[in-house]
């Protein structure tokens, strides 16, 4: 069963801009019990808040179009790598998901993770991308403990960092406060464009957005806005 890895939104037109959504959806299809309270399914454990409004605003206001998770992060998470312990969390943010601890990894992996992956690289086969931008977001703290989180915006990478830098400081210019590989490092969790992008050397951005700023339609409209202005300059200043 494939039907709730991936969704497709938006128009392609090859050799543009693209947008990728790893934690959009807090789906979790019916067969599979994850053993949670429902309240935490609202939750940043379960999702990138915010994410998938921005996503369907870039897609369909702003010209970029994206492949955007259709399950919850819970059930199987997309920007981690197939061994990669956390894969299928059996813990998040200090909550126990009983139903991911002695899962079958392997049934998570081969009916989500593969057919996710398998249908982005199709996806960018098709669009042909100069640049990818990754959409996620990060909660302003963390509820298992930490220093509140004062960026309102930030940038991830690992070893390519050609567009990163010149998004920093164009979100800078636009009066934000960016965090440069914070509240983590793309060094670390980096996955879907460790394989999408650097791997193939194509430029991207892994931009991650605080919720507080996206939590209704108001704010992803206008991050949204702010995204594609800031992806579009990126892109002219890398040609």
């Amino acid at each position: 069963m494939t039907e709730h890895a991936f969704r497709r939104a938006g128009r392609i037109i090859p050799g543009r801009i693209v947008c990728v959504a790893d934690h959009a959806s807090n789906y979790v299809p019916p067969d599979i019990d994850l053993g949670i309270d429902a309240g935490l399914l609202r939750d940043h454990i379960a999702l990138d808040i915010g994410v998938e409004g921005m996503a369907e605003h870039l897609a369909q206001k702003h010209g970029l179009p994206g492949h955007i998770a259709a399950v919850s992060r819970l059930v199987c998470d997309f920007n981690r790598a197939e061994h990669d312990r956390a894969v299928v969390p059996a813990v998040s943010d200090g909550h126990a998901i009983p139903g991911n601890q002695g899962a079958d990894i392997e049934a998570r992996l081969a009916r989500f993770h593969r057919p996710y992956h398998a249908g982005l690289a199709a996806f960018l086969a098709e669009a042909k991308p100069r640049l990818i931008v990754a959409l996620h977001s990060f909660t302003p703290a963390l509820k298992s403990g930490g220093a509140a989180r004062p960026w309102e915006v930030a940038l991830l990478y690992n070893t390519d960092d050609r567009a990163a830098r010149h998004a920093i400081r164009l979100f800078a210019g636009e009066g934000f406060t960016v965090g440069d590989n914070q509240p983590y490092s793309g060094r670390d969790l980096n996955a879907t464009m460790d394989r999408h992008a650097e791997a193939s050397g194509v430029p991207y951005l892994a931009i991650e957005v605080r919720q507080d700023q996206i939590d209704d339609r108001r704010g992803q409209a206008h991050w949204a806005a702010v995204i594609a202005k800031v992806a579009k300059e990126t892109l002219a200043l890398l040609d």
